[in-house]
């Protein structure tokens, strides 16, 4: 089963991408440390689990939500909202995870996503065997029916198929490939539930994969919640509300209206947030150095005299710099990568190389016209 989505790229949606790229850019200058980025990026994380979990009707509190990720547990009658939410922090770390061992987008990491999201446990989900419908929450008429049981496996591969050739050819924005993916997927409804959490999972996970995770320090979700009526408004589209009566052929475009402005609000609201911080970093235009050499160990210390000297360095040159061997010098890159210190330049096997990430390159630079 092919999909060949029809959509048109409207006027709108040109300008909200390239607001979304204005402030992709300037929040990637921006020389905010490591310990900001750590915040923001809790921040987005808690958020996006409270929303996420509400639009699916979760009662619990964003204070809630942010006990649980601390530990806390005994929420008496919730017990159901609680379990939800634990699962989807899971899953998020399941998601990071996978981005970071650079994994490839396939029905199996999306039926990995799913057990998380769904059980708490990396079991690949079996799709339905059967079929389910969605109700309007007060009438209880149906909304939506999606394609039969035995064509969901098909169209599952062939959405995965279809995003990795999208990502590999380039030929539409990485927003774009995203949104039609998290349309595709809520259209299939692959399972009884869990549909709607496994779908903005799998939008994260193409979008950091394209080079839109902006470290993970935003939240498209807190939008969706927020406009939740526009959300399955942007999503049902057809004549009718069967899946095989025109839901394949209908025009997509108004969801990708709908998400690609809820990406711009929440890449504006994170650069709001990254500018405050600069500013409160910044006198006179110098960043207080002090300051951040502190947040660093001294071997990352160490490290950046040799960064000073050499834009790019490998890891024979690390590891002779801080007279340790290559093997513990590797140990050490990973952390630093994970944190934000540095990043891969050259990603060869035999030839990789690595530079700082850009808040420290702007700390060398200011160290070396202070000396």
């Amino acid at each position: 089963m092919e999909f060949n989505p029809n959509f048109q790229i409207t006027p709108i949606i040109a300008n909200r991408l390239l607001e979304i790229e204005r402030h992709k850019e300037v929040i990637t200058i921006l020389p905010i440390t490591g310990k900001v980025i750590a915040s923001l990026r809790e921040t987005a994380r808690l958020m996006t689990t409270h929303y996420s979990t509400q639009i699916e009707g979760n009662t619990l509190t964003e204070e809630e939500v942010k006990q649980i990720a601390q530990g806390k547990s005994g929420f008496p009658g919730r017990e159901r909202d609680e379990r939800e939410v634990r699962n989807y922090f899971a899953a998020l770390e399941y998601v990071e995870e996978q981005l970071r061992q650079e994994a490839p987008l396939s029905e199996k990491l999306i039926q990995s996503i799913h057990g998380m999201v769904y059980n708490g446990v990396r079991k690949q989900s079996q799709y339905r065997d059967g079929q389910n419908v969605i109700k309007d929450g007060n009438t209880r008429t149906i909304v939506y029916m999606p394609p039969e049981a035995p064509d969901v496996a098909p169209m599952m591969k062939t959405l995965a198929q279809w995003v990795n050739d999208q990502i590999n050819s380039k030929e539409l924005p990485a927003p774009i490939i995203a949104a039609l993916a998290h349309y595709q997927f809520a259209t299939i409804h692959p399972y009884y539930d869990g549909n709607g959490r496994t779908a903005r999972l799998l939008t994260t996970f193409i979008l950091h994969k394209t080079g839109y995770g902006m470290k993970g320090i935003y939240s498209l979700e807190e939008y969706y919640a927020k406009n939740l009526q526009g959300y399955y408004n942007a999503l049902t589209v057809g004549n009718s509300h069967n899946y095989y009566f025109g839901r394949a052929e209908a025009d997509i475009t108004p969801f990708l209206e709908y998400f690609t402005e809820g990406m711009a609000i929440a890449f504006q609201r994170v650069r709001e947030k990254a500018l405050s911080y600069k500013e409160n970093e910044i006198t006179s235009g110098v960043i207080y150095q002090t300051e951040k050499l502190r947040e660093l160990r001294p071997q990352q210390r160490q490290v950046l005299s040799l960064f000073q000297k050499s834009k790019e360095v490998n890891l024979r040159e690390i590891a002779d710099h801080l007279g340790v061997n290559p093997r513990s010098a590797n140990g050490l890159l990973k952390k630093w990568i994970e944190q934000g210190f540095v990043q891969i330049e050259n990603n060869s096997k035999k030839a990789r190389t690595y530079v700082l990430d850009k808040q420290w390159e702007q700390v060398v630079l200011n160290k070396g016209d202070n000396e």
